[in-house]
């Protein structure tokens, strides 16, 4: 009997990666999908088919870096500075990139409708819940409406991590035993994180939580 498909939108961070090997653990076909929109952090990318060639998960990376141009008022994709802080300070807003998940989820959903998947699964969780709007339950709750009567198909959305802080999602990925070195976060595509970006500083501190060293290299 064959396994029921699942599409898996994978950034390449270490939450999406969490997800990915929990989706793939509960026996699932799993198609990885990964986006180009311009980000900065372009690194995620490479990082992602690193891991999905070593996983011999079925991977399509899908350049839509032209819609940066509508999104400018982001410092991910446009010539605005990343800050640097904690998720929680207020200049934080500025890596908000106006409708991304909307626009990556609506791919998605189209991408399983084809491939015939009935589950479309991101990494939405607690610790963006205060900057990002498009991870918070009340969006995620209005898509999985949405995605359940735009096609002939109806599509899940699932989000197993969505109540759940970035210490927590590590804690599940350590005891899948799974190892962070081929995942990126920082918001900087340098050679090194930068560990100063609100996504440095919430990665350091699920770490720290948990015990463990970082095995990424820091500037």
């Amino acid at each position: 009997m064959s396994k029921p498909k699942a599409v898996v939108i994978y950034s390449g961070g270490m939450d999406s990666f969490t997800l990915l090997n929990r989706v793939i653990n509960e026996n699932y076909d799993v198609y990885a999908l990964t986006f180009n929109y311009g980000q900065k952090h372009v690194k995620e990318v490479e990082v992602a088919s690193t891991v999905c060639q070593t996983l011999g998960v079925a991977h399509k990376i899908l350049d839509i870096s032209p819609i940066n141009q509508l999104m400018q008022s982001s410092s991910l994709v446009g010539n605005i500075e990343v800050p640097e802080g904690h998720y929680e300070d207020d200049n934080m807003k500025s890596t908000v990139v106006p409708n991304r998940n909307m626009i990556l989820l609506s791919l998605a959903i189209g991408y399983a409708v084809d491939i015939e998947a009935s589950k479309v699964y991101y990494g939405a969780h607690a610790g963006d819940h205060a900057i990002y709007p498009d991870c918070r339950p009340e969006f995620v709750n209005a898509m999985n409406d949405v995605a359940k009567i735009a096609n002939y198909e109806p599509i899940s959305i699932e989000t197993p991590y969505l109540n759940s802080s970035k210490g927590e999602i590590l804690k599940d990925g350590l005891t899948m035993n799974l190892s962070y070195e081929h995942t990126w976060t920082c918001y900087n595509g340098r050679a090194k994180a930068c560990g100063k970006c609100g996504a440095c500083v919430e990665r350091l501190e699920a770490f720290s939580e948990n015990q463990v060293t970082d095995p990424i290299e820091y500037e």
